[in-house]
């Protein structure tokens, strides 16, 4: 049976980080809490924050493997703020995207962070691309996607001047920031709500504790801290985290690299906004695509391949027992299967970054080979069933119904927060401490 997939101020000056792994940033006794939150990244300090909103008189920790916040997929993204297209109307991903979207914009404005609404166009470059296009549109209005408009191949060129298409999509108030700042701001309002990070600590169990606390968290350095109730937002490494305490395996986290290229900036002038193909729903990710930076670079791509490692930035990444892990799983044995010549085709133009030129001129002829060199590149955390398919919504998880087995009951996984989980991350945190609070009443309730 699968998990529960849920389709329902200027900071103050602080220190970050110090010399010190020890952070006394609240009036609890030093690693003990009632709630700890494990991962580091945009989702787990939105629901770290969004813990002390709703209940300030809650002690909580977070707990990051990482010496910093966002170094994984918060750090390592398109930077898109998204507006609600794609989505399948009605579920929690679409909802949470368009909400998302306000509250992106509104925060980033309360804290001064840079940002730039800069638009979108989804382009059909030939006809055949037309009712797939209408398609999206339509599901957009369903979202409640705000201001989205289709338009002419003659209209492209007032938004977009040296882009081709028949026909686009064009929205808006889809826009561009940096996702790193935001969670670093996620984590200063964190540390000012009374919240206490430590960082350089990576879980390696969870065990009952006999006095004090409900569970026991220890580091692969054996560094203890304690907590009454915990959860997980691990990112790529959230199958792992949900299998310590008993999970079922799935959904499993397949890493899926994307490596950009990078439009030289004498050309950056030729892309004005966000720039995206219609996508083939045979296929499980969407093309190339062009995206401007808040850095005035532009990314271009990017592909899709298999890492070899859970965070394996490149070929050179290589973890031979977890590849071998994934290989032998059913799930990842039948999405292979089905898109193969994907597969393949997506690993020819990593080995030979130059073949994707033909597809970018297609938008953009003006682009030639010399424009384009090697980009960066981010690791997606893609949540699959074992049946093979993709887990397209919110997906939360505890280990057992039983109050009395401590580890497996108050223990919440998230599981799958997938794209665009920047975007969503503040709805994402809200309605995890909606559930948290749900299952675990106590929470609500502390100090009384």
């Amino acid at each position: 049976m699968k998990p529960v997939q849920i389709t329902t101020i200027k900071m103050k000056n602080f220190k970050l980080f110090s010399n010190s792994n020890k952070r006394l940033y609240s009036k609890c006794k030093t690693n003990s809490y009632d709630v700890l939150v494990v991962g580091g990244g945009i989702v787990g300090f939105a629901t770290a924050r969004a813990l002390l909103s709703r209940n300030k008189h809650l002690h909580v920790g977070l707990v990051e493997k990482e010496n910093r916040p966002s170094v994984h997929q918060s750090g390592h993204n398109s930077g898109v703020i998204h507006a609600g297209i794609y989505y399948k109307p009605g579920t929690m991903r679409a909802k949470m995207c368009i909400e998302g979207l306000y509250k992106t914009y509104e925060y980033c404005a309360k804290n001064n962070i840079p940002h730039k609404k800069c638009g979108k166009l989804i382009v059909a470059t030939n006809e055949s691309q037309i009712k797939s296009l209408n398609d999206l549109y339509e599901r957009g209005l369903e979202n409640g996607t705000p201001d989205i408009k289709l338009i002419n191949g003659n209209d492209i060129k007032t938004i977009e001047p040296y882009c081709n298409g028949v026909r686009a999509i064009h929205s808006p108030h889809t826009g561009i920031v940096d996702w790193a700042v935001v969670t670093k701001h996620y984590a200063a309002d964190f540390i000012n709500l009374g919240g206490q990070i430590t960082y350089n600590f990576k879980v390696k169990s969870f065990e009952e504790c006999k006095h004090n606390r409900a569970v026991r968290i220890i580091s692969e350095k054996n560094k203890e801290i304690l907590a009454d109730y915990i959860i997980t937002c691990g990112g790529l490494q959230s199958d792992e985290l949900s299998l310590m305490t008993g999970c079922q395996p799935d959904p499993y986290i397949l890493p899926i690299r994307g490596e950009y290229l990078l439009l030289g900036k004498e050309k950056a002038h030729l892309v004005k906004g966000n720039i995206y193909p219609v996508p083939d729903p045979s296929l499980p990710f969407l093309g190339v695509h062009f995206t401007p930076r808040m850095d005035g670079f532009v990314f271009l791509g990017p592909n899709a391949v298999l890492a070899l490692k859970q965070e394996g930035y490149s070929w050179g990444d290589v973890s031979f027992s977890n590849t071998i892990r994934l290989l032998k799983l059913d799930g990842v044995q039948k999405l292979m299967a089905k898109h193969m010549k994907f597969g393949i085709n997506e690993t020819i133009k990593s080995l030979f970054p130059a073949m994707q030129l033909k597809e970018i001129q297609n938008y953009i002829p003006d682009i030639k080979q010399n424009d384009i060199n090697k980009g960066p590149t981010g690791v997606r955390a893609q949540p699959l069933w074992a049946d093979g398919t993709m887990a397209e919504d919110l997906v939360l998880d505890i280990a057992s119904n039983d109050p009395s087995d401590l580890v497996k009951h108050r223990i919440m996984h998230c599981r799958s927060a997938p794209s665009p989980s920047a975007t969503s991350s503040l709805p994402i945190g809200e309605v995890i401490v909606d559930k948290m609070f749900a299952k675990y009443p106590r929470l609500s309730l502390i100090p009384n």
